[in-house]
């Protein structure tokens, strides 16, 4: 799906808001559908997708135009791709978006899909993925990330890379058989893993570009206790997991604002990605995340990826700093 061309055409009309007010745009619609039926076609068996989207917003009066723009968007698609011969009528849509309404859980298979992750980073012209994930009960198996926007190469050093200019990165993880990365355009894939840095002054770490997805203020806190003397690197989506796979940074953090629940679309496949690049991925009480209780992943206060090397004393300097703000908050 040409999502580029999306993203450089995106227009106003072409965004809603959802009801948490979070912006949705005629590519989220168009790749979740798109996505839903290569897996209906190629994967045999009970199907069952856990995705973000679904049709009610676009069955409201005034969602006509988007709907056309979706129902257009999906047939060019496919009759450029040329995979399958047939076309969606509008109801045909509203349908294949609700594909995604299977609640997950712990038992059976699922996957897990963020058709667009990111998208105010893909409404800005930067950073966005595609994400999808396979639960099998209850456990991820196994994750892909298409990045369109990330150097193939690296974040960290985009001009010394054998791999020239090269946009777009692939990422693959299956559960104990480790995470690759390759183009989007088919280059032959490279094992990846995490960064082997131990000491906390050398590294580098990622965190959500928007304040809204994290709170900035305890991940400085943090950054403080472990002595980093990096800027953060801010950027959209999942991409950051993907990033982080390849060892482009040490460290990811996102603490979001209290009440805000996790969605296991925002961090499944992500999350495999660095397990199986060596990483780890915990909340901040050390737990592992928990995919098998439906759609949302129910942690302690936020999510905390890096190597085995850094992980203790990051827990350390995550449980000091939360615990010094909730108490500056009593003080209030």
């Amino acid at each position: 799906m040409q999502m580029q061309t999306v993203q450089q055409n995106i227009v106003h009309s072409g965004i809603q808001s959802k009801a948490d007010k979070s912006p949705v745009t005629v590519a989220d619609y168009g790749s979740q559908i798109l996505v839903s039926l290569a897996l209906m076609m190629e994967v045999s068996g009970p199907f069952s997708l856990v995705a973000e989207e679904d049709s009610e917003e676009l069955r409201k009066d005034g969602a006509e135009e988007i709907l056309e723009e979706i129902t257009d968007l999906v047939n060019e698609t496919l009759v450029d791709d040329g995979s399958y011969s047939m076309s969606f009528s509008k109801e045909g849509i509203l349908s294949a978006i609700d594909n995604g309404k299977s609640e997950g859980g712990p038992t059976g298979r699922h996957w897990v899909l963020d058709p667009i992750d990111g998208t105010k980073g893909f409404v800005r012209g930067d950073q966005y993925a595609i994400a999808l994930a396979l639960l099998d009960e209850g456990k991820v198996v196994l994750g892909v990330l298409a990045c369109p926007n990330l150097p193939l190469s690296s974040i960290s050093n985009p001009n010394g890379s054998s791999s020239g200019d090269r946009i777009g990165a692939l990422f693959s993880a299956t559960i104990d058989c480790g995470a690759e990365v390759e183009s989007l355009d088919g280059s032959p894939p490279q094992k990846i893993s995490v960064c082997s840095i131990d000491n906390p002054v050398n590294a580098s770490f990622f965190e959500s570009y928007e304040s809204a997805h994290s709170m900035h203020d305890l991940t400085s806190s943090i950054a403080e206790k472990l002595g980093v003397q990096a800027p953060p690197v801010r950027i959209d989506s999942q991409a950051k997991y993907g990033a982080l796979a390849r060892g482009d940074g040490a460290i990811y953090l996102r603490f979001p604002h209290k009440g805000y629940r996790e969605k296991i679309w925002d961090h499944a496949a992500g999350s495999i990605v660095v397990t199986e690049a060596g990483g780890i991925v915990t909340d901040a009480a050390g737990s592992n995340l928990d995919f098998s209780q439906g759609r949302f992943l129910d942690l302690d206060t936020g999510i905390i990826a890096t190597n085995t090397q850094l992980m203790p004393s990051l827990l350390k300097a995550v449980q000091d700093a939360i615990k010094e703000k909730n108490h500056a908050a009593s003080l209030l």
